[in-house]
Formats: C-alpha cells, sequence, structure tokens
C-alpha cells in the first residue's frame, strides 16, 4: 500500500561505488525472491511482547521514514498500551543533533551517518552510536504517469539533475525533445527534489549525481510526499523520492549504471537483485553505552522493527522487508 493513494567523481570513479550492489545483493537477499509484490521473509520471527514496557519514546529524523515509524509506533503500542511515542520528520539531518541532545531515544535517517556526524556524537560521549538497518528503500526517479519515458542511464539522471555532470555524460540534459519524448514538445524538464536537510539529497547526490552539485533550478520540497504530488500534477516534471511514496500520478523509470549495461527496476527481485541502482538500506540509530544493556523501551521498540509484525509494517507502506540474515544480524546489536 502507498501513501497518498485513492488507492565521485568523474565516470571513471564511479566503478567502485556502483561495484558495491553485488554486496548489497548478499545482505539483502531472502530466502526467496521470485518475481512479484515484495514479501516477509518467513524465517523472520513473530514479535514477542515483554512485560511491563512503559513510557515515552520519541523520534526525530528523516521524513522517509516518518510514516513508517508512525506505522511501527501504532503496532507497538497495540502490544504496550502504557507506550506512548512522539515521532518527528524533518530530514536525516536532524537525528543526530536530537541523539546528542537527548531530546531523542530514536534517531531515524535514510542515509548513513556521516563521519563529521558520528564524530560530534562520539566527542559528547566518548562513544559511538549504534546504528541499525530496518528497511530496504528503491529510491525512485519518478515521472508524470503520462510520460512516455520508461528508462534512463544514472549519467543521463545526473545530466538532468546536476550542473557539474560527475557521471561523465558529455552534454546538460535541458528538455524532454532530447530525450525522445515527443508528446511534451520542446518543453524544458521541469525538476524536483528535496532540501540539504534529507538523507534521500544527500544519498542521491552521492549516488546519482556522483558527488556533483544540483542545478539551481531543482524546487526543493520540504518532505518526500511532496516531490511526489508535484510530479503528479506537473506532466513535464522528474523528481526523486522513496519508493514507498510512490502513487498512481507517478511512473518510477527502469535504471542503468551507464550506457550499455541492463536496466534494472524497482521491483522487489530486481532490487533483491542487485540490479537497481539506487537501493538503499534505511536505518535507525540510537545511543547505547557498551557494556551496558540497552533502555528496555528502546530495545522493545527496535526487537517489534525487526520482527515479522514490524515487516509486515514495511511491506505495507511500500518499502522492502529486510532478509531473515540481516535481522540477525540487527537483533545481535539489541543483546
Amino acid at each position: 500500500m502507498h501513501r497518498g493513494r485513492a488507492t565521485h567523481r568523474t565516470r571513471r570513479g564511479t566503478p567502485g561505488m556502483w561495484s558495491r550492489a553485488a554486496a548489497f545483493a548478499l545482505a539483502l537477499a531472502p530466502v526467496s525472491a521470485a518475481a512479484g509484490p515484495a514479501e516477509v521473509d518467513p524465517a523472520v520471527p513473530a514479535y514477542q511482547p515483554t512485560a511491563g514496557i512503559a513510557g515515552n519514546l520519541s523520534a526525530v529524523g528523516s521524513d522517509t521514514l516518518n510514516n513508517l515509524m508512525t506505522l511501527w509506533a501504532e503496532g507497538f503500542r497495540r502490544a504496550h498500551p502504557s507506550v506512548r511515542i512522539q515521532v518527528e520528520g524533518k530530514g536525516s539531518s536532524t537525528a543526530p543533533p536530537a541523539l546528542i541532545a537527548g531530546t531523542a531515544q530514536i534517531g531515524p535517517m535514510s542515509r548513513r551517518m556521516k563521519a563529521s556526524e558520528v564524530d560530534a556524537f562520539e566527542k559528547a560521549f566518548g562513544y559511538k552510536p549504534t546504528e541499525i538497518r530496518v528497511a530496504v528503500d528503491a529510491l525512485a526517479v519518478y515521472v508524470h504517469r503520462d510520460n512516455p519515458r520508461e528508462r534512463l542511464t544514472l549519467p543521463e539522471v545526473d545530466a538532468i539533475f546536476s550542473r557539474t555532470r560527475r557521471c561523465g555524460h558529455p552534454k546538460p540534459i535541458d528538455r524532454w525533445s532530447e530525450l525522445g519524448v515527443r508528446t511534451l514538445g520542446d518543453q524544458p524538464i521541469s525538476l524536483y527534489g528535496r532540501n540539504s536537510a534529507s538523507g534521500t539529497y544527500g544519498y542521491f547526490k552521492k549516488v546519482a549525481l556522483c558527488g556533483g552539485d544540483f542545478r539551481d533550478e531543482v524546487k526543493e520540497q520540504p518532505g518526500s510526499a511532496s516531490v511526489v504530488q508535484g510530479i503528479a500534477q506537473d506532466p513535464a516534471g522528474i523528481g526523486y523520492s522513496g519508493i514507498g511514496y510512490r502513487t498512481s500520478g507517478v511512473k518510477p523509470l527502469a535504471l542503468a549504471r551507464r550506457a550499455g549495461e541492463p536496466y534494472g527496476t524497482v521491483d522487489p527481485e530486481e532490487v533483491y537483485a542487485g540490479r537497481y541502482p539506487l537501493a538503499r538500506f534505511l536505518y535507525v540509530y540510537v545511543n547505547r553505552p557498551p557494556g551496558r544493556p540497552m533502555d528496555p523501551l528502546v530495545a522493545a521498540f527496535l526487537r517489534f522493527v525487526l520482527s515479522r509484525d514490524g515487516q509486515e509494517v514495511v511491506v505495507k507502506d511500500g518499502y522492502l522487508p529486510l532478509s531473515a540474515r540481516v535481522v540477525e544480524q540487527e537483533l545481535a546489536k539489541l543483546r
């Protein structure tokens, strides 16, 4: 189910970045990755509530994870009615300061913490934050549903969105006619994206733009849903947002790492196989002093997220669930 329905460098520098797809696929691979809708790995255990869990929990961070966090909170509270959970999603960059200030126990992020953010946390506490992978996202490049274009290479994506073209495309792509879209005539391409507080912005800049700079013409949106809404209302629009924000008004494009290589789609089997080049983990970060037990309320909530129940929420919200292998690795961090 998707919300909103009525329903580094030059091209020579990119292979090292993109070759991580194989390792990513191995980490993701569920017991079965047959074609069709995403399904929770049957080896992921069901949630077992712990007696006596109560208190207040605050999550501050990623907008991409905002609805997921809200749905997880609702499911967790059904098992633990004495818990109150507050969720605030204004961008991944707001998570580290909230964890450091103690205004949040959980920091959802759609990218990994930057070295500078980890350093700031370590300076405050003397140890690093604990990173937990919680779901998989196929970061989609969307066009209007009536746009006949079906696919792009990442160098083409870079030439559309950036002014630096570090992925190696020989010239800027400014108009739909340059991509063979005759139905839009010579209309300029209308660009939609996120603001710099967003982890999605940072991830797209690093991977899709090969670390280059966005064009000034990109219409920066405050949230993932507004990116998709803008494209759905703009036949000449193109933008990027998490797959969980897909609606019937937009179409995700198939992407190839470079010309001459296979195109991958956002379909689960393509993502799990490592063929879709903008697949990523989604994270939460917590403050756990080394050698000490994790806060019982935080640990219980994360066990719910990493359970069959929690991963079914992931599927419901349009994202892809973790494999049992990854779930076990993350659960070990809670012990």
